[in-house]
């Protein structure tokens, strides 16, 4: 008997603590769950939208793998815009709603099951059981298990690429407890950001990879379990995608109404000017335009002004991404907050604006533009309680004066930002000699601005030109595709110009862009090399928030505390969508965030027989 009280001690120890279950057919980071139980569709969806005919895309630049998961190579999904369509070579997740996968139209910080039938997990989130549904497959026919739950969450942290590592870092145990049925207990509890992140793990065949390099570049389509397979593959050029017609996952209240196309065509584009002259031609039938001056004057062709061609603008409430021109702080002169400061006084965004973007954007005055989360005014309530214990190690202007960025009349940079940038330079050490800045050993400031689009030049020409007036040489280089992506993971560049996704909830992905742990970790995405104990302090706290109002209030600190340390030359944003496309397809609406082409249709006179 001593024994076996013995034993059963150890057993429950070994077990994650139990304090109240919650089992539920989604999650929601905070609050309640938009749908029920038992919903049936998602409420911006046609559940009767027909199925069939072709779809025609375009994808910017090329792909040299078809693994979108490793540190190796650019796969279709890596590549600009992609993603938007809906349509691409990833595998499906556990859930969907938060991640890129299938992300929420209509709600931020919530997931409902796809592959998982539905979550438990306890009160104080520690640990997370994901129940799968046992009609799920992979296209071969071979169920999808915990085995192979289990398999991808391990392969993608030993072998994956390095975000993974972060992303679903604070797993201390992965349990099986039946063919349908895994658990993951964390290190720590109170980790709601972990349930999500493990919601949107791709479930990869356990038996399809074993035996093959994970990490290797291949252009053989690897088995999926969605709505499409590849059926065609011209590498770098086109893929072919061809509905499942017996996808396990129809019917799902996840997916009724999306996925309606029987074939998608998407072709690869290396200029953006040769693709839109395709569409034109009638090559493919959608075309996001990123192009303001295109997107002015560009449209007056036959098939527009003929009606065959519809050109909208879709108001959205979509976080914009971080766009900007980020400056590699790992290496001088951008080690010093003044040069950071006085080079982004030299971009005059509003005679950019004006003279190249007719007038079609609002200038990025936040990390997190066209959000809630944008820092505005001054630091007040839980904002204020968050920063105030670092006041004396921020910018004492920080907490009594709002961030704003300099202004111009669109005529050019006046003379007092001049002569407050070329002060600030000279604190900094760099003193006029002729017609140059130079050090004190005599060295001139000059770098490099790294570009991949050639279309960025005309844009960024007039600031290299405006850096001139005072004595700083910026050249501009414009590499290929694989040279580029080549010195971004390995963060030899001076500066370049990048976007940085936001979702409808920040989390993780935030501590992979500015937390000091992502500095020298080869291929991450902390490009301005912030190492900022602040900064971290403050991802600490967003990644424990527990409710939206402490999310808020966190993201809107780290917010200001990078905008008053200068990492990034904030660029501009526009709050809708772009978007031009033959009139052969039908939607219900657009969701505020989400595009929902993957919800579109074919109309039914259109269809291929």
């Amino acid at each position: 008997m001593r024994r076996f009280l013995l034993f059963l001690t150890s057993v429950l120890v070994s077990l994650p603590a139990v304090a109240s279950l919650v089992e539920s057919h989604g999650f929601a980071q905070f609050g309640l769950l938009k749908y029920p139980s038992g919903f049936t569709h998602f409420d911006w969806v046609n559940p009767e939208a027909p199925k069939g005919g072709t779809v025609r895309l375009m994808a910017s630049g090329t792909f040299d793998t078809l693994n979108p998961y490793t540190f190796k190579g650019t796969s279709p999904s890596g590549t600009p815009g992609f993603l938007d369509y809906g349509i691409f070579e990833l595998n499906e997740p556990l859930m969907v709603g938060s991640g890129f996968y299938d992300p929420s139209g209509d709600e931020p910080s919530s997931s409902y099951g796809l592959i998982a039938r539905s979550v438990e997990y306890s009160d104080n989130k520690s640990w997370v059981v994901f129940n799968l549904r046992p009609e799920a497959r992979f296209h071969d026919g071979k169920p999808i298990t915990a085995y192979d739950v289990a398999f991808s969450y391990r392969t993608l942290v030993a072998d994956g690429h390095p975000r993974y590592r972060t992303d679903l870092a604070g797993v201390q145990r992965v349990d099986i407890l039946n063919r349908h049925r895994i658990r993951f207990v964390f290190d720590r509890p109170n980790n709601p950001q972990l349930i999500m992140r493990l919601g949107e793990l791709p479930v990869l065949p356990q038996h399809y990879w074993q035996g093959r390099d994970f990490a290797a570049t291949t252009f053989e389509p690897p088995l999926n379990s969605g709505p499409y397979r590849i059926t065609e593959v011209q590498p770098g050029r086109r893929l072919v995608f061809e509905r499942v017609k017996d996808w396990w996952g129809a019917d799902l209240p996840v997916n009724r109404g999306k996925y309606n196309f029987d074939r998608v065509v998407v072709d690869f584009y290396r200029d953006n000017t040769v693709a839109f002259q395709a569409f034109k031609a009638g090559e493919f039938d959608f075309y996001i335009e990123h192009q303001s001056k295109n997107w002015a004057t560009g449209y007056q062709f036959p098939a527009v002004l003929r009606g065959d061609v519809i050109r909208t603008e879709i108001p959205h409430q979509i976080p914009t991404q971080t766009q900007g021109l980020f400056m590699n702080s790992r290496r001088a002169p951008f080690d010093d907050v003044r040069v950071r400061e006085a080079l982004g006084m030299m971009f005059d965004f509003e005679w950019t604006n004006r003279a190249l973007f007719y007038g079609a954007y609002e200038r990025s005055q936040s990390y997190y533009p066209n959000s809630e989360f944008a820092a505005t005014g001054l630091p007040k309530g839980r904002e204020w309680l968050l920063l105030s214990p670092y006041r004396q190690s921020l910018p004492p202007a920080l907490f009594t004066e709002p961030f704003e960025l300099p202004k111009t009349q669109g005529r050019g940079i006046p003379r007092d930002t001049l002569r407050n940038a070329l002060h600030l330079l000279g604190e900094a050490g760099w003193k006029p000699s002729g017609q140059v800045l130079r050090d004190a050993e005599g060295r001139p400031l000059t770098f490099e601005i790294l570009l991949v689009n050639p279309g960025l030049e005309r844009i960024l020409q007039p600031y290299a030109e405006n850096l001139a007036r005072i004595g700083i040489e910026a050249r501009l280089r414009t590499v290929d595709r694989a040279q580029y992506k080549h010195r971004l993971d390995h963060y030899d560049f001076d500066m370049i110009l990048m976007t940085l996704p936001q979702s409808l909830s920040p989390g993780l992905e935030q501590w992979l862009y500015f937390h000091s742990s992502q500095v020298d970790v080869k291929g991450g995405r902390n490009y301005a090399g912030i190492e900022n104990s602040i900064v971290d302090a403050l991802l600490t706290k967003l990644l424990a928030a527990q409710t939206r109002d402490e999310q808020v209030a966190a993201a809107r600190a780290i917010d200001r505390v990078l905008l008053w340390n200068h990492y990034i030359i904030p660029n501009w944003y526009i709050d809708h969508h772009r978007l031009a496309y033959r009139n052969r397809f039908a939607h219900i609406t657009t969701p505020p965030f989400t595009l929902g082409l993957r919800a579109w249709w074919l109309k039914n006179e259109e269809k291929a027989p």
